[in-house]
């Protein structure tokens, strides 16, 4: 059989969505047209002397798919590209991102910075398993520069933040992030997962690393789960890449597979998601039951302008509070009554997917909080997030008038 190109790189001036589809394609002898799935533990060599190459770096090639696999490198180079990114180490899970991230970057004594408005689980490993290693962590207003510079001091060396924030939306200047991250000498790393690359490509406004839930908006169908940690090549291969290949926190090369036949659809999801996205946040925001929604498309919220300069788009997730009268335990009856009465949406934590999802954070996401921790979050009881699909938009807002008539 005749030999295949292996390699096939692109244009650099490729559009984004052509470069979802092709970037990082590697075939093998084969031909194959979609990329190939190596589902092997280890790979085999032609001789004691190449083993030995390929184990030490001084030969390229796959080893062990732990921390090296065809499937997960064509993933990895693909997000990179797409990202923006000079390298990537792709993980089991957006949370063995992060914490590769910490891990093999700070040590005792290191404080981080995290924004407040944060993911349930990223605020649980800052707050309580961090300060097992002697790593302090302050949570600060997000969107308030000043508060970041006053919690700082001379061991700061982590800026930690989403934009936009979970579940409120909450929008940071990248660029004053970054500026201010430069000025401490501490790494500035965004969790990127509600817009994606798509939609905001933070590296380009002077962030250091990028880390993802490839499970949400990249795989975009809630099949499977894995992450990914993007940046410089000397920080991904320095840093990440030698802690992945140590403790084994990788991603399944079928999941990796998965993901990157799911960037192929991610520019046009993303995209009707956050088409129907604001369609309903617009409704939501006139809905008598409804005292305020969160959602950086709306010109009534107070990052909306910022939002415009920095993204492509705002998301396809909203979250939203209910009337109430202040009572902690009746606005709790009040949004689970919500939440069961709908018939298309998804009572689920997830988002990112085909199916639209919606779930109630004090309870779900962000039920591991403490009390004291969701009040700063401004997570309380009333609200209520939701997570777009690809449903026609109008059954959608059908079914959230159902969940909001009572």
């Amino acid at each position: 059989m005749a030999k295949q190109s292996r390699n096939l790189p692109l244009d650099p001036d490729v559009a984004f969505e052509t470069a979802a589809v092709r970037a990082g394609t590697e075939r093998t002898d084969f031909g194959e047209h979609s990329e190939a799935l190596f589902l092997t533990s280890s790979f085999v060599y032609q001789s004691a002397a190449q083993a030995a190459a390929m184990f030490s770096g001084a030969e390229e090639g796959y080893v062990y798919s732990r921390f090296s696999n065809p499937t997960v490198a064509m993933f990895e180079r693909r997000l990179a590209v797409l990202e923006g990114a000079e390298d990537c180490v792709a993980t089991s899970s957006g949370m063995s991102a992060i914490l590769a991230v910490c891990l093999s970057h700070l040590k005792p004594g290191d404080r981080v910075l995290c924004g407040a408005s944060v993911f349930g689980a990223t605020v649980t490993l800052f707050a309580n398993l961090m300060t097992r290693f002697g790593v302090e962590t302050i949570f600060v207003p997000a969107t308030d520069p000043q508060a970041w510079r006053a919690a700082a001091n001379d061991h700061t060396r982590m800026l930690f933040f989403e934009t936009p924030s979970n579940p409120l939306m909450e929008i940071v200047d990248l660029e004053a992030l970054a500026a201010l991250g430069r000025d401490l000498g501490a790494l500035t790393v965004i969790d990127n997962v509600f817009c994606t690359p798509a939609q905001q490509r933070p590296l380009e406004y002077g962030i250091d690393v990028v880390v993802h839930s490839g499970t949400k908006f990249i795989e975009g169908q809630g099949r499977v789960i894995g992450g990914a940690v993007l940046g410089s090549r000397e920080f991904i291969r320095k840093s990440i890449y030698p802690f992945v290949r140590t403790t084994g926190p990788s991603i399944s090369p079928f999941n990796a597979w998965v993901m990157l036949k799911g960037l192929e659809t991610m520019p046009l999801r993303v995209r009707a998601q956050s088409e129907a996205a604001l369609t309903l946040a617009r409704w939501l925001e006139a809905h008598p039951a409804v005292a305020r929604v969160y959602y950086s498309g709306l010109e009534s919220h107070p990052q909306h302008a910022l939002a415009r300069r920095q993204q492509r788009g705002f998301g396809a997730v909203i979250a939203f509070e209910l009337r109430g009268e202040g009572n902690a335990e009746a606005d709790r009856v009040r949004a689970w009554k919500a939440i069961d009465a709908v018939r298309i949406f998804s009572i689920t934590g997830n988002l990112g997917d085909t199916r639209s999802t919606i779930t109630h954070p004090a309870t779900t996401t962000h039920g591991r909080l403490t009390p004291e921790a969701r009040a700063r979050a401004g997570i309380g009881e009333g609200l209520i997030r939701i997570g777009i699909g690809l449903e026609a938009v109008e059954d959608l807002r059908r079914d959230l008038e159902r969940a909001l008539a009572g």
